[in-house]
């Protein structure tokens, strides 16, 4: 997987997009095993790094990545629509999700950009790496075998663009795609937007 997402670059430019910093509460929605979270807890040490993923096993091995990398995360399981929740009053800097809302029915990903910005602060911002429009005949056709093991009717929106629009639906404000890494599985692409305030 990640040769065919070329993982290291889109991480990579993802992390420099957020700019941990210490003291920052950054929560990654969709974490999975936690390479993110480690990018993260590496490049900011002493930033309070929470990662929500609704698989147990998959928590499970993101604990124990977290701890050989020598960082402290906390851990909860959920889904995106539960982001605020989670957080139990607390608000973050930053929430970030990757390759988590081409798989989620469109409900699910409005529901989801919606518990993302309850869960910021005033003037936190949001950024996402996830397969985005694909603009050209070559990256849909590579798209295509992603929609074959994730399904067309939850991949479809995304390949169409869509991810931009439902941002703005959930209130966050200059939104703005800001890379676009191809790959041999499509293009994706960076977002990012914030909650107004300050």
């Amino acid at each position: 997987m990640a040769f065919g997402t070329r993982e290291r670059r889109w991480r990579g430019l993802l992390v420099e997009q957020i700019r941990p910093a210490a003291g920052q509460l950054i929560v990654d929605v969709g974490c999975g095993t936690g390479s993110l979270l480690v990018l993260l807890g590496r490049a900011a040490p002493g930033a309070v790094l929470v990662g929500i993923d609704p698989d147990p096993e998959v928590l499970r091995r993101a604990a124990v990545k977290a701890a050989a990398a020598g960082l402290a995360v906390e851990l909860l399981q959920g889904f995106a629509e539960d982001a605020a929740a989670l957080l139990a009053g607390r608000r973050a800097a930053k929430v970030v999700s990757s390759l988590v809302f081409h798989q989620v029915p469109l409900a699910g990903k409005a529901a989801g950009l919606a518990a993302m910005h309850a869960a910021l602060a005033p003037g936190g911002e949001i950024h996402i790496a996830d397969y985005g429009l694909q603009r050209t005949r070559l990256m849909r056709w590579l798209f295509w075998h992603v929609q074959l093991l994730d399904g067309r009717a939850d991949t479809e929106p995304n390949a169409r663009g869509i991810l931009p629009d439902l941002m703005r639906g959930a209130s966050f404000r200059d939104v703005a795609e800001t890379a676009i890494v191809p790959t041999p599985t499509g293009s994706i692409s960076l977002y990012r937007g914030r909650r107004e305030g300050s």
